[in-house]
C-alpha cells in the first residue's frame, strides 16, 4: 500500500498515478499526438527543407526511424523490468547508476519542458495566422498561445483516459489529411514526372546532414514516452512494446512519404526553394489548385488541432517526469502528489503550466519572433536533448544487461546487438547534429547560439549528478530509492538497483 505524502492535504492527494487506465492504442494515440504528424510534416519537414538545404529530407526520416527502431528493441526489453513513469531518468539509474540517472533526469526535464514550451509559438503564430485569414480579425500570437494554455492547464489535471480519447480522435483526423495531401502531391507530380531523388541514401553523407537528422530526430520526439505511462497501462509488460513499435512504424513512413511526395510535387530540385518561399503553408499550396478552399481550410485548421494535441501530449510528459522525481524526494516531494480524483499529476502538471506562461510573457513582451525563436528553436532544442537521453539509454540497457541476474529470458538480439547498433547510429546522429548545429539555426558558424543550447544539456547533467552525490551524503534514505519508481513509496526493502523491479499492484481508486 502506497504511503501518502505526510503534507498532503486529506482527500486531496495521493502518490500513485492512475492504474490500468490505458490500453495499447490509447498509449499509440498520446505519443503520437505528441509527434504530431501533420505539424511534422506541415511544419517540420517544410522547414527542415527551407533552413538546412537539404533535399534529403525524406530519407533522413527513414534513416532515423531504421536508428529508432534498433534503439527499441533494447528500451523495451527494459521496460519488461522496470515499470516506471521516469523512463530514461529510470533506466539510466539502474543501468549506469545513480549519479548518471539524475544526471539523465535533469536532462529530460529540460528537453521534455523546452518542447513543449515551443509548440506554443508555433500554435499562437498558425491560429493567429488563420483566424486573421479566415475572418479579418487580428489577434496576437500571444493571445492564441494563452487560451490553448489555459485548456491544457485544465486536461492536465484530468483523467489520462480522456485525454487519450481526446488525442485519438484528433490524431486519426490529422494522419488522414496527411495522407490525403501526399496522395494529391503524388497524382500531381512536377514536369520531370514521379521520381525517388530525395529517397537516395546517398544523401545521407552529403553535406548538411546533420542538421536533417535532427530535424527528423525532433519529429520523431515523444513516441518515447510509451514507457513514460507505462504504470497506467492495463499491462505494462506487453502495451509499452506494442506501442512503441507500432508508433514508430507509423511515424517513419508517414513522414518519409509525405515529406518525399511534396518533393514529387514541386520537382526536387525545387523543393528548398519552394519550402523558403512558402513556409509552413507548402503542403497546402502545393495542393490547392485540386481539391479546392474547403479542402485546405479543413487541412490547416487541422495543423491547428495537431499542434495542439503536441502541446497537450508533451505537457503530460513533464507532468510524469517531476511527478517521478518528486515521488523518489529527489526534487521536492509535493511534485509526487496526484489528484485523489483523476490520478493525474497534479502538482507537476501545475508547475509546467506556470513555466510555460512565464516564458510566454517574456517573449511577448521582448517581442522576439514566436515562429523562428520560439517554435523552432525550441522545439529543436527539445529535440537534441532527446536524442543525448536516447544515446545514453541505449548504453545504460547494455549495461543494465550485462549483469547476470538481469540477463533471464533476454535474448542476445534484445540485450546486446541491437542496443549496441543503436547507440552507434545515435552516437553519429549526435555528432553530426552538434557539428553542424548552426545551419539548423540559421547563424554563422562562430555564433555563440550554436553552443548554447548543446551546453544547456551539459550543465544540466553536471548539475543533476552533483545534486545526486549531494543526496548520497545529506540523504542516504532518498539516495537508496533513486530509480525504483513506486516502490520508492511503498514500504518493505528497496530493490537493489541491478535487479529488476515488477510493476507496482495496483491501487484502489
Amino acid at each position: 500500500m502506497s504511503v501518502p505524502d505526510p503534507g498532503a492535504p486529506a482527500g486531496d492527494v495521493s502518490a500513485t498515478l492512475a492504474r490500468a487506465r490505458l490500453g495499447v492504442w490509447p498509449v499509440v494515440f498520446i505519443v503520437m499526438a505528441a509527434a504530431a504528424p501533420l505539424t511534422v510534416v506541415a511544419g517540420g519537414a517544410t522547414t527542415g527543407y527551407a533552413v538546412t538545404g537539404v533535399t534529403g529530407i525524406p530519407v533522413a526520416y527513414l534513416a532515423v526511424a531504421v536508428a529508432l527502431g534498433l534503439f527499441s528493441v533494447g528500451y523495451v526489453a527494459m521496460s519488461r523490468r522496470v515499470v516506471n513513469s521516469g523512463a530514461f531518468y529510470s533506466y539510466v539509474s539502474r543501468g549506469l547508476g545513480r549519479v548518471p540517472g539524475v544526471g539523465a533526469s535533469f536532462v529530460a526535464v529540460v528537453a521534455y519542458a523546452t518542447m513543449q514550451v515551443g509548440l506554443y509559438g508555433g500554435f499562437g503564430a498558425v491560429l493567429a495566422g488563420r483566424l486573421q485569414d479566415w475572418l479579418g480579425w487580428p489577434v496576437p500570437w500571444v493571445v492564441c498561445a494563452f487560451a490553448a494554455w489555459a485548456v491544457i492547464a485544465v486536461l492536465g489535471v484530468r483523467r489520462i483516459d480522456l485525454n487519450g480519447r481526446v488525442l485519438a480522435v484528433i490524431l486519426l483526423v490529422e494522419i488522414a489529411a496527411a495522407a490525403v495531401f501526399a496522395g494529391v502531391h503524388l497524382t500531381h507530380p512536377a514536369d520531370g514526372g514521379v521520381t525517388v531523388d530525395t529517397l537516395a541514401l546517398s544523401h545521407l553523407v552529403g553535406a548538411g546532414i546533420g542538421a536533417a537528422l535532427v530535424t527528423a530526430v525532433a519529429g520523431f520526439v515523444g513516441f518515447e514516452g510509451t514507457a513514460v505511462f507505462s504504470e497506467e497501462s492495463k499491462d505494462p509488460q506487453r502495451t509499452v512494446a506494442k506501442a512503441t513499435y507500432r508508433a514508430v512504424a507509423i511515424i517513419g513512413l508517414l513522414y518519409a512519404f509525405c515529406a518525399w511526395a511534396m518533393s514529387v510535387a514541386t520537382g526536387p530540385e525545387h523543393i528548398v526553394e519552394a519550402a523558403r518561399a512558402d513556409g509552413t503553408d507548402l503542403i497546402f499550396t502545393l495542393a490547392a489548385p485540386y481539391v479546392g478552399a474547403f479542402v485546405v481550410g479543413l487541412g490547416q485548421a487541422l495543423f491547428v488541432t495537431s499542434l495542439f494535441a503536441a502541446l497537450l501530449a508533451f505537457h503530460h510528459t513533464v507532468a510524469r517526469y517531476l511527478f517521478a522525481l518528486g515521488r523518489e524526494r529527489v526534487l521536492p516531494a509535493v511534485l509526487g502528489r496526484t489528484s485523489i480524483r483523476t490520478r493525474a499529476p497534479k502538482v507537476g502538471s501545475l508547475v509546467q503550466s506556470a513555466l510555460a506562461a512565464s516564458v510566454l510573457v517574456v517573449y511577448a513582451v521582448a517581442g522576439w519572433d514566436p515562429i523562428v525563436h520560439l517554435f523552432f528553436w525550441l522545439t529543436v532544442a527539445g529535440g537534441l536533448g532527446v536524442l543525448i537521453l536516447m544515446t545514453t539509454t541505449s548504453i545504460a540497457v547494455i549495461a543494465y544487461f550485462t549483469r547476470p541476474a538481469n540477463r533471464d529470458s533476454i535474448s542476445v538480439w534484445r540485450r546486446l546487438i541491437a542496443p549496441a547498433l543503436a547507440a552507434t547510429a545515435l552516437l553519429w546522429i549526435l555528432a553530426a547534429t552538434i557539428g553542424q548545429f548552426h545551419t539548423l539555426l540559421g547563424v554563422e558558424p562562430d555564433d555563440p547560439l550554436r553552443w548554447i543550447f548543446p551546453s544547456a544539456y551539459a550543465v544540466a547533467a553536471v548539475l543533476g549528478m552533483l545534486w545526486a552525490l549531494l543526496l548520497r551524503t545529506a540523504k542516504p534514505d532518498v539516495y537508496t530509492g533513486i530509480g525504483r519508481g513506486a516502490n520508492s513509496v511503498t514500504t518493505g526493502p528497496a530493490t537493489p538497483l541491478g535487479q529488476p523491479v515488477s510493476a507496482p499492484a495496483a491501487n484502489g481508486r
